[in-house]
């Protein structure tokens, strides 16, 4: 499974980058704030939602802490999915977010 750490990936997101990212965490969690341009699928529904993503592209997964986005990757990569797991999650993450 590829990673990246959180600063990584707001340095690609504030460079402007197109970027796929989804936040797996759940609802009361993003409305404290998510990584401006993330899609929310939280954890519990990726596997039922896989058709709204597309296998040509690779998706950054997001969590609290690292762990539930590792359990998406796992499911997205089952399914012929490129994602990359965001070490450290939200709690690592000090770029701008949206409510």
């Amino acid at each position: 499974m590829k990673t990246i750490t959180a600063d990584e990936l707001q340095q690609r997101v504030e460079a402007g980058e197109e970027l796929n990212i989804i936040d797996v965490r759940e609802a009361d969690e993003v409305a404290a704030g998510m990584i401006p341009g993330a899609k929310h699928i939280p954890l519990g529904e990726v596997a039922d939602r896989i058709e709204e993503l597309d296998a040509g592209k690779e998706y950054h997964m997001v969590c609290r802490a690292g762990r539930r986005s590792e359990m998406a990757c796992g499911i997205l990569e089952s399914n012929n999915i490129d994602t990359i797991n965001v070490e450290g999650g939200m709690t690592a993450w000090n770029g701008e977010t949206i409510a």
